[in-house]
């Protein structure tokens, strides 16, 4: 039985991810904020852990909760999206919001994900097309744009350390339905999550450290 972990599960591609993997017989540990979220895992069967990852206190009890665990699949889903476009300051409370739960919590978390991997295990961040440099083509939500790059960058150097041990990448779910995607999105939840399962499943060695698209296409930095 292969143990996956799911940090930010208790709603939408996160919560997606903890149900699918159970329904394959996957053993899940998953991640809430607050008693709702940890409800709807442990109903679900997931072993549900309590983690806010905005909160260092919280953050500095994660490794002491996975202890002695060995996780062939680590899924990093948590983050938020606000700010304006290009040309819009962000005021500084949203600005240390976005920047604090997309980039400052990944650079506290997986550190300590890293003790845990399995021989072979994937450790997948989940980011935004809206990150790559290469790939843009507007500057809407620039501030998310930015938190996103930032992210990519996290995803690269940590996995220099994880060469030829495990595999990690930062990962495009699509345009989801979701709350943060919005009724209008290309994408069920149900249909980007099984997507992407499929890919983390089929990702091989040489793919650590590179950003790939939901459907396995390698996507530019």
């Amino acid at each position: 039985m292969s143990t996956v972990l799911v940090i930010g599960a208790s709603r939408g591609i996160g919560l997606e991810f903890v149900r699918q993997y159970l329904a394959d017989g996957a053993r899940v540990i998953a991640t809430a904020r607050d008693d709702a979220g940890l409800a709807r895992l442990n109903a679900l069967g997931a072993q549900a852990l309590r983690l806010d990852v905005a909160d260092p206190a919280s953050v500095s009890g994660l490794a002491w909760q996975l202890d002695g665990e060995k996780i062939d699949v680590a899924l990093y889903v948590a983050g938020v999206l606000a700010g304006g476009n290009a040309g819009d300051p962000p005021a500084a409370d949203v600005f240390d919001q976005v920047m604090r739960t997309n980039v400052l919590a990944p650079m506290r978390v997986l550190p300590q994900l890293v003790e845990v991997l399995a021989p072979d295990a994937r450790l997948v961040v989940l980011s935004s097309r809206m990150g790559s440099i290469g790939l843009r083509t507007n500057g809407n939500s620039w501030l998310y744009r930015a938190s996103k790059s930032a992210v990519n960058s996290v995803v690269k150097d940590i996995s220099f350390g994880l060469q030829g041990k495990a595999i990690c990448v930062a990962m495009h779910p699509g345009w989801v339905k979701t709350d943060m995607g919005g009724a209008g999105a290309d994408l069920d939840v149900t249909q980007s999550v099984a997507d992407m399962r499929t890919t983390v499943a089929s990702l091989r060695a040489e793919h650590n450290g590179t950003f790939i698209n939901y459907d396995g296409q390698v996507l530019a930095w």
